[in-house]
């Protein structure tokens, strides 16, 4: 499936590093040059594949033409967890997502065709900018780590506001029992790729679905939103674009708000994912979990939930972090993990567990 052909003009897709296609990732090469020509400006006269590092799950490549750069992101191959890998939601959600005042990158191509590489994939914008690992933004002052913050809160903000049944999203996902099938779908992808027993997990999906709060508002979540995920401006502290949707839906914005929040309740580090806990965050310029969550809420004018509610939505959001990382180890025993240090993010699987039966037991 084709829609449009990419321009030059207002180019942007991922800065990040880049590596040589990993072994494990490497597909036909001269297959998807032969499908990209004619669709892709230049690509008729040579194509350029590398792999960018990081990104957990979808295996993501810079691609280059002498007319400019381009990212393609595809499902892994090999055996896959059911509702996992979602190309196509991925694809389709950038799309409705257009000119909504959302900032995400232009998707010109999609391909359903998996006899092209072996997989769906589909081809977005290059964006021009910073991908920051580290939530503390060690590289930034005081007042850039606070513009930063709040540019992201902003934008969150705006994503949950976005009119999604006049964007074409009515059927992106269902309109009640999000929390419920939410625990229920992590609670099951972790049963499918859990290689050794964690007792916190286990007390979690027993206590999450009995201390649900009841949830009422419906809006696009972005389901991984933190500062990884966003590309930052070359020298400003503002988000030029949102990345890494396959995990959206329609469902409640409080899941969106407490994950951006769960770098407050883990420790730094210096491998896997880092958080927060142990920093001074007044002297970074870095607002704490309630500054968030009373900035957020007045931008969308909506109250702010319950200690004991948001208590909930954090164990949950750490909850799904510990599933999504049993996931990483079961494609690192597989030997198809997406990223080079698959190895010390699954290390953290008890990690995130343990966090989150903390916070639902403080709430």
């Amino acid at each position: 499936m084709m829609a449009g052909t990419p321009q030059r003009t207002g180019q942007a897709a991922v800065t990040g590093h880049v590596t040589n296609v990993r072994s494990a990732h490497r597909f036909d090469e001269a297959a998807l040059a032969r499908w990209l020509t004619g669709r892709l400006e230049g690509a008729e006269r040579g194509v350029t594949i590398r792999q960018f590092e990081g990104g957990q799950s979808n295996p993501t490549f810079l691609i280059e033409t002498d007319k400019g750069r381009w990212v393609l992101r595809k499902k892994p191959s090999g055996p896959l967890l059911v509702s996992a890998h979602m190309i196509e939601r991925e694809q389709k959600i950038l799309r409705a997502l257009a000119g909504s005042g959302v900032p995400v990158p232009a998707v010109p191509l999609f391909c359903e065709d998996e006899s092209v590489i072996g997989t769906p994939f589909f081809v977005m914008s290059y964006v021009h900018g910073r991908i920051l690992r580290d939530p503390s933004l060690p590289d930034s002052n005081h007042s850039e780590r606070a513009a930063l913050y709040a540019s992201a809160v902003e934008t969150l903000a705006k994503l949950h506001d976005v009119d999604w049944n006049g964007r074409g999203l009515s059927d992106f996902g269902k309109h009640y029992g999000f929390l419920e099938r939410q625990i229920s779908r992590w609670s099951t992808q972790y049963r499918d790729s859990v290689g050794r027993e964690i007792p916190a997990m286990d007390w979690l999906m027993r206590e999450l679905p009995r201390r649900k709060p009841t949830s009422s508002e419906v809006t696009v979540v972005h389901g991984d939103y933190r500062v990884e995920n966003l590309v930052v401006h070359p020298t400003e502290p503002r988000i030029l674009a949102v990345l890494d949707w396959e995990l959206s839906t329609l469902g409640d914005p409080l899941t969106d708000l407490a994950y951006f929040c769960i770098a407050h309740r883990v420790p730094k580090a210096d491998k896997g994912l880092r958080g927060l806990v142990g920093y001074d965050l007044e002297t970074l310029g870095i607002p704490n979990e309630k500054q968030i969550v009373t900035r957020y809420c007045k931008l969308r004018s909506i109250p702010e939930p319950s200690p004991n509610d948001f208590a909930f939505y954090l164990s949950f959001s750490l909850f799904r972090m510990a599933a999504i990382l049993a996931g990483i180890d079961a494609r690192m025993r597989q030997g198809n993990a997406s990223s080079e240090n698959a190895r010390d993010l699954a290390a953290q699987t008890e990690l995130f567990a343990e966090a989150a039966k903390t916070a639902l037991e403080g709430g």
